[in-house]
């Protein structure tokens, strides 16, 4: 639209357009949408494509056929819950574990995390459980430390036992609240202490302490427990349960696996890789999919990817710009011919030639009925049908581009007037900033400006400031 501002047209008149063509856009989008139903062998399969077509560029590209059936598996599992996908950070856990090969990752439908700092007696602890009852805290369990300003008075040595007693009666007092609510399991986000954790051991129960928020969270949300704040009133109805609990050596961490729970609607995602480096990038890669495949899920509906779609609506809005008198008819043209950048860069990423692909893929829109899928072939340096690979995209993800370029542009337009910072009255300014020195201090600033006086005069140094500097009236300025 550049071109329009410098020749004079109205920004007004280039925004109306823009929105005009964005809307244009945005129906043909939604009228070559191809809808799905993931209850069928079908819908599935396209989910799974969806997710492969994600993990293409990445650098897991080659292990697609292990990562996107776990990815489209963890976000079906959230599918089931009304506001479960737009949590989808907070109820699917990546875990992170250097070491192995990286075909040793894998997902686990419900909750996993790793072993929690322990206290003496943890090894004792039953580590399996069949259909456990689990308690979730946010509860200290250990004595607790007087604060540094508490003071006791007493009149007798004997009361002094007596305090003892009373602080080690109110630990028990919660740890037997623990034990006769009939759980299995005591989770807490707060610490338990090494005198809990024997108490636990003892009465063969497992217990954690220090559990991570989002891990605590996982776990009530697939489990049905609620977490509590105290121990005091602890029914039945607040713990959950899960078909199988153990922990599991996982490379060099152990990890505890609440699985085959109630609430199939978290997952938990354990990757392994020879380097922290390679496993942070695979989480990254994998986040992306998670998100194209939440997308899919939501709109129901894909399209065709490697710049078909592209070039199909922009051949739409060239036929429609037929239809439009005046400058408007050249601004839906240039809108149309700025949607042909992303065949382009396809190409350019690729190593081939733009024009020749471009021409053969515009010929191919207008003149076969049957082309409006054709898109970039990057393996051949060619067209292809890119629905036909099963390169796809959510049509939400394309609606909502359009959308938003246009909107952006739209915001452009409208400044009128920008501010800019003005030019330093400082002579020596420019050069110490453009030599790379960067902002020199404002004494250093001042006294360089009287030495360039002063040396024009050939005197020595006499306070004198040179032009464009005056001193700052206030404090210690005169």
């Amino acid at each position: 639209m550049k071109p329009f501002v410098e020749e004079g047209v109205h920004p007004q008149i280039i925004i109306r357009n823009i929105r005009s063509a964005a809307t244009i856009a945005v129906k043909k989008v939604r009228d070559l949408a191809v809808f799905f139903d993931i209850s069928t062998p079908e819908g599935e399969d396209m989910l799974l494509k969806t997710a492969s077509t994600a993990l293409n560029s990445k650098l897991i590209a080659s292990h697609q056929d292990l990562f996107a059936p776990m990815i489209v598996d963890a976000v079906k599992s959230l599918s089931a819950d009304v506001d479960g996908l737009d949590d989808l950070r907070g109820m699917i856990g990546i875990k992170k574990i250097p070491g192995g090969d990286v075909r040793q990752s894998f997902l686990v439908k419900g909750v996993a995390f790793k072993k929690t700092f322990s206290y003496a007696g943890f090894e004792q602890m039953t580590k399996q459980f069949t259909d456990p009852k689990i308690l979730l805290l946010n509860v200290e369990l250990e004595l607790k430390n007087e604060k540094e300003n508490a003071e006791v008075r007493i009149e007798d040595p004997s009361q002094y036992q007596s305090i003892v007693d009373a602080e080690w009666q109110v630990i028990y007092d919660k740890l037997d609240s623990c034990v006769d609510c009939g759980a299995n399991i005591v989770l807490s986000k707060l610490p338990i202490g090494d005198l809990a954790t024997q108490y636990f051991g003892d009465r063969g129960l497992f217990c954690a302490g220090r559990v991570e928020d989002g891990d605590l969270k996982r776990v009530a949300k697939a489990t049905g427990a609620t977490i509590q704040t105290s121990t005091n009133g602890i029914f039945e109805g607040v713990l959950g349960t899960c078909g199988k609990f153990e922990e599991k050596q996982v490379g060099d961490e152990r990890f505890n696996l609440f699985t085959e729970c109630p609430n199939a609607l978290t997952s938990t995602m354990v990757l392994r890789g020879g380097s922290e480096q390679f496993i942070a990038e695979s989480e990254r890669s994998i986040h992306d999919a998670l998100m194209v495949v939440k997308r899919s899920l939501m709109s129901r509906s894909v399209v065709a990817g490697g710049g078909a779609v592209e070039l199909e609506v922009a051949k739409h809005l060239r036929e429609h710009a037929l239809s439009i008198d005046g400058k408007g008819q050249l601004i839906v043209n240039a809108f149309a011919k700025a949607l042909e950048i992303v065949p382009r860069q396809l190409c350019d990423n690729a190593g081939f030639d733009p024009n020749d692909i471009l021409s053969a893929l515009r010929r191919k829109h207008t003149q076969d009925a049957d082309g409006k899928w054709f898109g970039v072939d990057i393996e051949n340096g060619d067209i292809t049908d890119t629905f036909e690979k099963g390169i796809w995209e959510p049509s939400d993800n394309k609606s909502n581009s359009l959308s938003s370029a246009a909107e952006a542009a739209g915001v452009i337009l409208s400044i009128d007037e920008t501010v800019i910072n003005p030019r330093s009255q400082d002579p020596g300014a420019a050069n110490g900033m453009m030599g790379g020195g960067g902002p020199k201090p404002m004494g250093n600033m001042m006294g360089g400006a009287m030495d360039m006086v002063n040396a024009q005069k050939g005197g020595s140094r006499s306070g004198n400031l040179g032009q464009g500097v005056s001193y700052m009236k206030g404090r210690g300025g005169g």
